[in-house]
C-alpha cells in the first residue's frame, strides 16, 4: 500500500514569527479560525493536542487529534494529525521563517495512508484555515468558515 502525495502550502503573513506562532497555538485565534473549536495542547514532544467543539448532537467531540513530534517556538511545530474518528494519522509540519517584509509560513501535510478518507477535506481545508489566520493576524478580523 502506498502513500498519497504530500499537501504543501506556502503563505506570507505580514506579521512577526512570534505573532504568527501565537496565531497557530492560541485558544482565541483557534476558536475564530476553527468554527468555535477549542484548541487543547501540551506543546512538548509527546504532548497531546486536539481541536474539540460541539458535535451534531451538541455534545463535545474531537474534530482533530494528534501528538506533538517536534516543537521549536516560534519556528517549527510538527505533530500527528487524525480527523474525527479516523484511526489513520498523517503528519503536519509548520515552519515559520522571518523574511524582510513578512513571515514565510510553510505547511507540509504528509505521511498519508493511501486509504485515508480525510485527504480531500484537508486539501480543501488547509488553504481556508491559512487564509483565515492570515486575514485575522493582518486585519484583526476574518471571514466566516463554511
Amino acid at each position: 500500500m502506498g502513500q498519497k502525495a504530500p499537501l504543501n502550502y506556502v503563505f506570507y503573513f505580514a506579521a512577526t514569527p512570534e505573532k504568527v506562532w501565537d496565531g497557530f497555538v492560541s485558544p482565541e485565534s483557534n476558536r475564530i479560525i476553527f468554527s468555535g473549536a477549542e484548541f487543547q495542547a501540551d506543546l512538548k514532544p509527546g504532548g497531546l493536542m486536539a481541536w474539540v467543539g460541539p458535535g451534531p448532537d451538541g455534545k463535545p467531540m474531537t474534530y482533530v487529534g494528534g501528538k506533538v513530534l517536534r516543537v521549536e517556538p516560534p519556528k517549527l511545530l510538527q505533530y500527528t494529525f487524525a480527523m474525527g474518528q479516523n484511526d489513520k494519522a498523517s503528519r503536519v509540519t509548520l515552519e515559520l521563517v522571518a523574511e524582510t517584509e513578512a513571515t514565510k509560513v510553510t505547511v507540509t501535510h504528509d505521511e498519508w495512508a493511501e486509504d485515508d478518507p480525510t485527504y480531500t477535506s484537508c486539501a480543501d481545508g488547509w488553504p481556508r484555515i491559512l487564509s483565515r489566520l492570515k486575514t485575522l493576524l493582518e486585519t484583526g478580523k476574518t471571514f466566516k468558515p463554511h
